[in-house]
């Protein structure tokens, strides 16, 4: 069977739109036709790869074989809008009928609450030559390589140096992380400093299952078992949102690794200092920007504004 003949530029956009959008009924209205017309469109592609491409689920979710055309789907999406763009910018006749350019990427939260959102802001300016929109996926910087794979995104801020295949990697610097705490949080629990029986009974905030960095300051200072996990683990608060951990921080729930850039930018507020429990305890996480290989303008514009930003803003 000839695939690239059979492919169908309407078909691929409807695969894209219902894992984007989660619904039939939603990836519809994305579309601007009726849910029907997705529907076969949908089956019209299952038919011509002879593949399962989606799980019917709420949100609607991609097989494998749904994933590698789902890739195909975004890459063909992005450089469609690049050409649109291009010819537009040529001139020679009337204005193209183009929507916004899209880009899914991949950020992890810490990144977004500090540096990257002001490096990509001046691309989403409606008044720019090619705004761009931003469909961002919050997830952990040891996961976000995943959505790379999946075709969920174009491209992702990742602690992972080796390539997903198709793809490019830059370093970015690393983000600094330092074990904080509220004044009177301290004076309770580390009148000595992070001691090993201060740090096992003094309660931590997490921020979410996948969140590793308060237990590698732990494997500093406690026992540990078998497999590394520490054996006496304090009480932990989960609280999966950048802004408010650091509230919760503040709020004395628990002691936290905190991103340095965050510490910084509020020391503005008068009487909220934090104090930092080990000055010589900072934890530095190494960040990648991986991107696929697309010769995408607009892409690349976006990885030349996040390199930059991260060359201010993360330590090199």
């Amino acid at each position: 069977m000839d695939l690239a003949s059979t492919l169908d530029l309407a078909q691929l956009r409807a695969l894209s739109a219902a894992v984007s959008e989660g619904t039939l009924e939603a990836a519809a209205r994305a579309l601007h036709v009726t849910p029907s017309a997705v529907s076969q469109r949908l089956r019209a592609l299952e038919v011509a790869t002879g593949r399962v491409l989606l799980v019917r689920s709420r949100p609607v979710q991609p097989t494998e074989s749904g994933r590698a055309l789902l890739r195909l789907a975004r890459q063909v999406e992005l450089l469609a809008g690049d050409t649109l763009a291009e010819l537009e910018a040529g001139g020679g006749g009337g204005p193209v009928d183009r929507g916004p350019q899209v880009l899914p990427i991949a950020v992890n939260a810490d990144s977004l609450g500090t540096w990257v959102l002001p490096a990509l802001a001046p691309l989403a300016d409606p008044s720019a030559a090619a705004p761009v929109c931003f469909d961002v996926h919050r997830d952990d910087e040891g996961h976000t390589a995943g959505l790379l794979r999946s075709g969920a995104v174009v491209a992702a801020v990742t602690t992972d140096p080796d390539p997903v295949a198709g793809c490019s990697v830059t370093r970015l610097g690393a983000m600094r992380y330092r074990p904080m705490a509220a004044p009177a949080f301290a004076r309770r629990f580390f009148p000595e400093g992070p001691t090993a029986p201060a740090l096992a009974r003094a309660p931590v905030v997490v921020f979410d299952r996948k969140d590793t960095l308060q237990e590698r300051y732990l494997r500093r200072h406690l026992p540990q078992g078998p497999a590394g996990a520490v054996r006496a683990a304090p009480p932990a608060h989960h609280v999966p949102s950048s802004a408010d951990f650091l509230a919760a921080v503040r709020l004395g729930l628990g002691w936290g690794m905190l991103p340095e850039l965050q510490v910084r930018a509020g020391r503005h507020e008068p009487g909220e200092d934090l104090v930092d429990l080990d000055p010589g305890g900072a934890i530095d996480v190494a960040l990648h920007w991986q991107q696929w290989k697309l010769g995408s303008a607009s892409l690349e514009r976006v990885a030349a504004a996040v390199t930059a930003a991260a060359h201010r803003h993360l330590v090199q």
